[in-house]
């Protein structure tokens, strides 16, 4: 009788392990999967931040993130104009304050304006009135100048939360990140950042840099590498079809 007992409690044992470790093997296997499609999403569009185009067109846009770098935006307008480039900047509301007239020049270029918030603050780190009050300052401070409206918000070093984007929304403007990031900012090396932008270079690209010494000697070369691969220079509007 004992004997049965205790052959009764192994195969209960047995089962009890069995029931566990395929539920264990369910779990992995549904965070796995959940895993792969947030992969997937984040490549065009993820928690409300848009970080690249249509990947089966041929249009690349160079977003052009400006709080510094005066000095050199005029030759990167220049060499712009000078291939028939149109593209988007991402400016910041203390810059417009400063450069209201180079404000109205890129406007009047054609290219599109969009925020990048006001005093560059960390965005992931504020709450829902903080992200509101730097993008409507930002947006009041650019409107004053040119006199329109924007729709797009690139937030400074691409960091928010849930309170952005539910900001952002609030005001009219889709959040912008990116598909590739030159780091122009840090790495002060033409061919790197030339690299950085070319490198399997694909339809809906967004290409982040700013206005940099380095950046705008790559410039030419980037925008050439694009047109003889059979790339369209665009807007980011343009690019995402929203245009």
């Amino acid at each position: 009788m004992k004997k049965l007992k205790k052959e009764n409690v192994i195969v209960h044992v047995l089962f009890n392990f069995v029931i566990f470790t395929l539920i264990a093997i369910m779990i992995v296997f549904s965070a796995g999967a959940g895993k792969k499609r947030t992969l997937a999403t984040s490549n065009s569009e993820y928690r409300g931040t848009i970080y690249a185009g249509d990947k089966s067109s041929k249009k690349v846009s160079l977003m052009i993130n400006v709080y510094w770098g005066t000095e050199y935006l005029k030759q990167m307008l220049e060499t712009l104009e000078k291939h028939g480039i149109k593209t988007t900047f991402f400016v910041g509301g203390t810059w417009v304050k400063e450069e209201p007239e180079l404000l109205k020049q890129m406007k009047a270029s054609g290219h599109e304006i969009a925020s990048h918030g006001y005093n560059h603050k960390e965005h992931g780190k504020l709450d829902y009135l903080g992200n509101y009050t730097e993008i409507e300052k930002c947006h009041k401070a650019i409107k004053e100048v040119l006199g329109s409206e924007m729709e797009l918000f690139a937030p400074p070093g691409g960091s928010y939360n849930a309170q952005t984007i539910e900001a952002a929304t609030a005001l009219g403007y889709k959040t912008i990140m990116w598909t590739r990031d030159t780091i122009d900012w840090r790495d002060k090396n033409a061919n790197l950042i030339y690299n950085r932008a070319v490198t399997g270079m694909q339809g809906g690209d967004l290409i982040l840099m700013h206005p940099t010494e380095k950046t705008a000697e790559a410039l030419g070369k980037i925008i050439e590498y694009a047109k003889n691969h059979g790339f369209t220079l665009t807007t980011v509007s343009d690019t995402l079809a929203l245009v």
